[in-house]
């Protein structure tokens, strides 16, 4: 099994020719990788003045012709590595030049340089871009690399060595495999399992001590932040998940819980996406390739389908549509709920706020009016006496003959605040099952048009 590679080589800038051909040929004939040159071979040339007669045969070109040369194209090399095991070297060596002969036809001067110096045995391959008898150059044809690919492939088979089977596209493996890039909560999280877990501070400031020696930066308040090197924003403990808010980590510090290491979530998978109308993107231009592909695609993604319409156990469209008037009534009655909450919690805000405004600027509406509506009081103490009046208004419009108290407003605020947020999973989830089966609806009514559309034409014929 032998890979190839054709390459032309280019003259370097700021070198002549004759000295880029010199460092090719040197290095092609390395003493340390060709067994102290045991294993080069050459045709109509010695490896010992392989440039200067390739540069001589540049020159006659010149001389003859009466054309220099316009690219910077000084030679070829062709790459041929073997299976580690396979081949010997003398055996290598044979067949690159085999392969040398049958490419260039004998027309062109080369050497066959073989290195053992790795796992694969491997020759380097360097023939000359001017012609033995030179009147013309080699002419690099469009897929000459893959010419050269198939000549290797014959010739090893004729030496009864395995060739590399041509996969699919989609079969091949990639070369180079990335690593998923870390986030900085990510980085965060195993700071502070690293913290917890090893260095097991004995409070929660010698945790946060711990945390700026790790280079972080530390924002205490209501809610402690920390902020990396090179972030742009504090993140909050309680932001980064499950295990990492104050509360939490202060449990493990006292021994109250144990700790368990973040584990990164990957993300989740949509069961299906829509399918594609390939009537209305054929109608936008698209051509008989994106249909082709459009059609393998449709029937992927509606396999899928028919799988999520079987796991929910929905049989027919009358079911479907019932599953998503139920979903619907049910996402709509949560976020209504939701929204109710939200228009009373900011009713309480606004009430809560004027009953403390009214309550501090009494004392001072009462000396106002002691005072008569004095003009000169009143630009003194425009600010309270403003506030007042306004939270009056307030409680005009809202028809309130007794004010309630700030603690029980406070009280009620916390219960719709608790129920707010234990409601939002639940729409959430709703609203993720709508998305799903009206995906699905829309997939089975789009395909079962398209099933319906040949059927009509070929009834029309």
């Amino acid at each position: 099994m032998a890979a190839t590679r054709l390459i032309a080589l280019h003259k370097n800038k700021g070198k002549s020719v004759a000295a880029c051909l010199k460092s090719r040929t040197d290095y092609a004939q390395n003493p340390d990788k060709t067994q102290q040159g045991e294993l080069v071979s050459s045709y109509e040339c010695s490896p010992l003045t392989v440039d200067e007669e390739f540069m001589l045969s540049k020159r006659q070109y010149e001389l003859m012709t009466g054309r220099r040369q316009k690219s910077d194209v000084i030679a070829y090399q062709i790459r041929q590595s073997f299976k580690p095991g396979e081949i010997t070297a003398e055996e290598a060596n044979k067949v690159g030049y085999e392969l040398a002969m049958r490419f260039t036809k004998g027309k062109y001067a080369f050497i066959v340089a073989t290195h053992t110096d790795r796992k694969h045995i491997h020759n380097h391959i360097l023939y000359n871009s001017t012609a033995l008898d030179s009147t013309r150059k080699f002419r690099d044809f469009l897929l000459s690399g893959l010419a050269v690919q198939r000549l290797s492939d014959l010739i090893c088979l004729e030496h009864q060595l395995s060739v590399i089977e041509i996969k699919p596209y989609r079969e091949r493996q990639k070369r180079t495999l990335y690593p998923s890039r870390e986030s900085s909560r990510d980085k965060l999280c195993a700071v502070i399992d690293g913290i917890l877990l090893n260095e097991k501070p004995a409070s929660f400031e010698g945790f946060l001590q711990k945390l700026e020696q790790q280079g972080y930066e530390i924002k205490r308040g209501k809610h402690t932040s920390v902020k990396g090197a090179r972030q742009k924003r504090f993140i909050r403990f309680r932001t980064l998940g499950a295990g990492y808010s104050e509360d939490e980590i202060k449990a493990v510090i006292a021994g109250e819980a144990e700790r368990r290491p973040h584990q990164k979530q990957p993300p989740k998978e949509q069961p299906f996406h829509l399918l594609v109308d390939i009537q209305a993107k054929l109608s936008e231009g698209k051509g008989e390739g994106y249909a082709r592909w459009a059609k393998r695609y449709n029937l992927k993604e509606m396999s899928k389908t028919l799988i999520f319409l079987q796991e929910n156990k929905i049989g027919s469209i009358e079911e479907m549509q019932e599953r998503v008037n139920a979903a619907t009534a049910r996402y709509h009655e949560l976020g209504d709920s939701i929204k109710a909450a939200e228009q009373r919690m900011t009713e309480i805000a606004v009430l809560r706020a004027h009953i403390v405004n009214y309550a501090k600027t009494r004392s001072v509406y009462d000396a106002y009016r002691k005072a008569g509506y004095s003009k000169k009081f009143l630009e003194q103490h425009r600010e309270q006496i403003t506030l007042h009046k306004a939270a009056k208004v307030a409680f005009d419009e809202a028809g309130l003959k007794k004010l309630p108290k700030v603690k029980e407003l406070n009280v009620e605020y916390a219960e719709l605040l608790a129920k707010k947020k234990s409601a939002y999973p639940e729409y959430r989830k709703a609203r993720d099952e709508i998305q799903e089966l009206m995906k699905a609806q829309k997939n089975v009514e789009l395909f079962f048009a398209e099933e319906k559309d040949p059927k009509e034409k070929s009834q029309t014929r």
